[in-house]
């Protein structure tokens, strides 16, 4: 048996927390997908905010819809409605979700005229984009690949507390290095599973 991740403990832990919100949504009917949108528009408006400079409520905007992606899930297993086109459309939102976070900051750090800012924002989403590319290529040659320091969970757990303390700068520093790191990591483990199999 594979060890979880802490993504997958995280989700295991906070599940009977979520169950009561799952019901009531399961009793008004609502399909995980608008729930999985509902999470995208989060994103969306906590990046109104960062280009704005508006930290704080960015980060709490962030920190209220982001567990929203947990919610999709469950309520879609718990409903009996999991749908190959709900765990695309959950994927998908997702990287859109972070590309709208990072787009705000290289606008808000090109209005500050800060090249540093906009070069580790650049670096942030593409390192972002290549953990998740990475993981979704290794299953797509039937390789599972969860491993890596900077999943989309800590990741976003990781912006939400510097928007909120007002430490961005720092957080795209890690970003930029963890996430590209993640990413190496992802495809060394996939070159050692994949040995000999060729």
């Amino acid at each position: 048996m594979s060890k979880l991740s802490l993504t997958e403990k995280i989700k295991l832990t906070t599940e009977p927390y979520l169950l009561p919100l799952v019901r009531i949504l399961m009793h008004l009917n609502i399909h995980p997908n608008v729930i999985t949108l509902i999470c995208f528009l989060g994103f969306v408006l906590s990046a109104f905010f960062i280009a704005q400079g508006k930290f704080l409520m960015a980060g709490i905007i962030l920190l209220l819809f982001a567990p929203l992606d947990a919610v999709d899930g469950l309520l879609a297993r718990t409903s009996k409605k999991v749908t190959s086109f709900g765990a695309f459309l959950d994927s998908t939102m997702d990287r859109y979700g972070e590309i709208f976070i990072f787009l705000a900051l290289t606008y808000y750090f090109i209005l500050k005229a800060s090249p540093a800012g906009i070069i580790l924002s650049f670096l942030g989403i593409t390192g972002s984009l290549m953990v998740s590319y990475t993981r979704a290529r290794a299953e797509g040659v039937g390789i599972p690949c969860k491993v890596g320091l900077l999943t989309r969970f800590e990741r976003i757990t990781l912006m939400v507390i510097s928007l909120i303390l007002d430490s961005i700068f720092l957080c795209l520093t890690i970003l930029a290095f963890l996430t590209h790191l993640t990413a190496l990591q992802r495809i060394w483990h996939v070159y050692k599973n994949s040995r000999g199999k060729n």
